[in-house]
Order: structure tokens, then C-alpha cells, then sequence
């Protein structure tokens, strides 16, 4: 069964978090599994996820998660959000490949109400929602 959900958060999601892994590597980062994840962090992915998400309207970001992928901005940001960062790994594998779409709706539609699209977006409450 855990195959099928690595296989259904794959595209794209999984996909697009390990095109970060060589980038990573190559620019100085670091590369670790953890509970069946994937977790980068430091070298480009730093920059990347305090200049990258920016266009999107957010100020910057501590983590990411793309699929089995978790971008960091360094080991200790990781692990700070690792629980939350591992309900939207659990969120992938459910939604799957309508995953983003559904993220980037959710985030629409608070902004629609005059919400903030990251605080307000329902997966992004889900997964504050469930770490203590």
C-alpha cells in the first residue's frame, strides 16, 4: 500500500522536489532521508525558498514540501517542521497530482475572502491544526 501512495504523490510533487536534490548538492546543500522522506536543505534551496516563493505572495518560507520531497532552509528548520511539514506529505498522498491545483485554489479562495492565502488556506490549517 505505501508503494501506491509514493507512486500517487509522485507527479508532480515528487517529482519536482528531486530536480532540487542535484541542484542542492552541487551548490553545497545537504541531502538526508527521514521517515521515508527526502529532506534538502542549505545551498540553493536556502535561497530558493527565501526569494523563490515570494512571487507567490508569501514572505519566505523555513520548509516546503513537494510530494516525499521536504525543502529546508537548513537542518534545524527541518526538524522544527517536520510534523508539519509531514502532514502535507500525508495531504500529496491523498490528493495526489491534484495536490498543487487544489493548494493554489485553497489559497485563491482565502484571498477571495479577504483571508490571508497561506494562514487561511485549508490545508495550511489542517497541518498547524495537527502539530501540538
Amino acid at each position: 500500500m505505501r508503494g501506491i501512495k509514493y507512486l500517487w504523490a509522485f507527479f508532480p510533487g515528487t517529482l519536482i522536489g528531486l530536480v532540487c536534490v542535484p541542484l542542492a548538492l552541487l551548490g553545497g546543500g545537504k541531502v538526508q532521508v527521514v521517515r521515508g522522506c527526502i529532506e534538502v536543505h542549505g545551498g540553493p534551496v536556502k535561497r530558493l525558498l527565501h526569494r523563490g516563493v515570494r512571487p507567490l505572495g508569501f514572505r519566505g518560507a523555513a520548509a516546503m514540501t513537494l510530494g516525499h520531497v521536504i525543502l529546508g532552509v537548513d537542518e534545524r528548520c527541518l526538524f522544527r517542521s517536520r510534523d508539519h511539514e509531514h502532514v502535507h506529505v500525508r495531504q500529496y498522498e491523498r490528493w495526489g497530482p491534484f495536490f498543487l491545483p487544489a493548494y493554489f485554489a485553497a489559497s485563491a479562495i482565502a484571498w477571495c475572502r479577504g483571508q490571508h492565502p497561506y494562514l487561511d488556506n485549508h490545508f495550511e490549517r489542517e497541518a498547524y491544526g495537527a502539530v501540538p
